[in-house]
């Protein structure tokens, strides 16, 4: 993970996403806040939301875009925004201060101690990182993660011809590789950590957005613009 690839696009983050989702019919907002929201539901159904005060954290942060979204969904919760990119975190601390707390890492070893978190969150980060770090990292998230803590990994899907075109004409995705919903989970797999569940989202632009509410029929169909991968420490 390269701090600099980041830290060149930080200022510019939300204008190039906005452009770059625009055929979506929705603001860069829309796509922060269903993820935050997705976590919400699916951990609603776990021993891990069963707590009133959750230590969460946010794995590629970067400028702090799932911040909000966190504390409107999780208002008890310790959150906190990891990143490789100083610049970006000192933008999120700026727009976001008191609402989390933001810590740089070396792109290899996370910065806490064994057992620090219930939950760990990593919105379309993973197509960022060289493919052979991913079970490393993962493996790493794991450690951090106490027992019956939720890892939940959102990414964007290679079978979908639209989020292919969004990817490879997004400056910032510019050395990104995509990688597929069942890859992802045999990673996961291979770092430790167990009941793999793997959803596909995001079916309809704005444009059919009251086809919305079928989306709960589709996410074993792989199609959705996005999936996530959800996965437990055992």
């Amino acid at each position: 993970m390269q701090e600099s690839e980041f830290d060149k696009f930080a200022d510019e983050y939300r204008a190039i996403h906005a452009r770059n989702v625009r055929l979506s019919g929705e603001a860069p907002e829309y796509f922060a806040e269903y993820k935050v929201k997705d976590l919400a539901e699916a951990l609603s159904e776990t021993k891990a939301c069963r707590q009133p005060n959750l230590d969460i954290l946010d794995f590629g942060a970067g400028v702090g875009t799932s911040v909000p979204y966190l504390r409107r969904y999780f208002p008890s919760a310790a959150v906190t925004c990891l990143d490789v990119s100083r610049k970006s975190l000192a933008l999120a601390a700026e727009r976001f201060h008191g609402l989390a707390r933001f810590m740089h890492f070396d792109g290899t070893l996370l910065p806490f101690d064994d057992c620090s978190f219930d939950v760990a969150f990593a919105a379309c980060v993973f197509h960022h990182i060289d493919h052979d770090e991913h079970v490393h990292l993962f493996t790493e998230i794991r450690r951090v993660l106490r027992q019956g803590g939720i890892l939940f990994v959102f990414e964007h899907n290679p079978l979908n011809p639209l989020t292919v075109h969004a990817v490879r004409s997004c400056a910032f995705d510019e050395n990104a590789r995509m990688i597929g919903g069942p890859k992802m989970k045999r990673r996961l797999a291979e770092a430790g950590l167990g009941g793999l569940k793997l959803k596909y989202r995001l079916f309809f632009p704005h444009a059919l957005a009251p086809l919305r509410r079928l989306e709960r029929y589709l996410t074993a169909v792989p199609l959705g613009a996005q999936y996530y991968v959800v996965a437990e420490k055992s």
